[in-house]
């Protein structure tokens, strides 16, 4: 998968960017998924005519529900009325004329994750995909009154969206109702981030375990970084770790058993804008291009081409 950081920093400058509009484009560009069942989900199956098959269940961190005769059944990636089908596909070797429906009586698995300068940060719940102002909103919207409000950043909110999606918002001119085409869809475990005004970021993206934003704090090294995000996961290619620098356009790829060895110069410290980038393994070639987007934005792209 491409590693899309596009938009989020100003060539030579401190000045913070939002996303071109074909990034907030390509956030929004597709359609709004069905619900689609997921771990801890409460659910009532009914079958018509069958009340010793009806019964409630909840979704197992398997993805699993058991059902009498058959055992247990994956259901969990499907809609209501696709779940509903495969009990009944299940079912036909034992039974004919089956009809069944699955209704879901609490949602869990839907999160959108809101964190930053909200009054209520953390995962919120939702039975469809809500847009980034509801996620706001039932984040208890931005602190009122004392130190807190006068620092929260008003200005910009970020998405992360997967392991290399990333869009930052107007979010003042969201707020204001003056550009609603920024109220986005979310998606399911999408992350509405809301920094404070002055935060320093970095960025760690990939096959970490928690990939996002960080606060850039004094001395914050490239080992700090990894383990800050929960370190690599087991899909992750240790060996060719990409440090980004866009200010300075420089990509430097870094094995992870050379950091850990004892000699301080290989641990980088990091520096405002910085990107870790963990690519899967059995990639054979990451290769990242840094183009700028005209003269007068001066953005820098971070864009990859991952080959096999």
């Amino acid at each position: 998968m491409d590693a899309d950081t596009t938009g989020l920093f100003h060539a030579g400058s401190k000045e913070r960017k939002i996303s071109p509009p074909e990034v907030l484009q390509r956030f929004n560009s597709e359609p709004a998924p069905s619900y689609q069942l997921g771990f801890g989900d409460e659910i009532t199956l009914e079958i018509w005519g069958h009340p010793e098959l009806s019964a409630k269940h909840q979704v197992g961190p398997d993805g699993r529900i058991t059902l009498p005769v058959i055992g247990s059944i994956q259901i969990t990636g499907l809609t209501r009325e696709e779940a509903a089908s495969a009990v009944v596909n299940a079912y036909s070797n034992y039974y004919s004329n089956l009809s069944a429906t699955v209704r879901v009586d609490r949602y869990t698995s839907n999160r959108i994750f809101v964190l930053g300068r909200v009054s209520n940060p953390g995962a919120l719940f939702f039975d469809r995909s809500p847009t980034l102002l509801e996620a706001i909103t039932r984040a208890g919207s931005l602190p009122v009154g004392g130190m807190g409000a006068e620092k929260a950043a008003l200005t910009r909110c970020a998405i992360f969206r997967g392991r290399d999606q990333v869009a930052w918002i107007d979010l003042k001119a969201l707020l204001n109702g003056g550009n609603l085409s920024l109220n986005l869809q979310l998606r399911r475990d999408d992350v509405v981030y809301i920094p404070d005004a002055d935060d320093q970021l970095i960025y760690v993206l990939g096959e970490v375990k928690t990939p996002g934003a960080l606060h850039l704090t004094p001395d914050m090294s490239l080992l700090d970084a990894l383990a800050r995000s929960g370190g690599p996961t087991d899909d992750a290619a240790k060996s060719k770790i990409h440090l980004i620098r866009p200010s300075r356009e420089l990509n430097r790829e870094i094995a992870l058993d050379h950091l850990l060895e004892p000699d301080p110069n290989l641990n980088i410290a990091l520096e405002e804008g910085d990107i870790l980038y963990v690519p899967k393994r059995n990639i054979g070639r990451v290769g990242y291009v840094l183009q700028r987007l005209g003269t007068i934005s001066g953005l820098v792209v971070v864009s990859g081409a991952l080959a096999k």
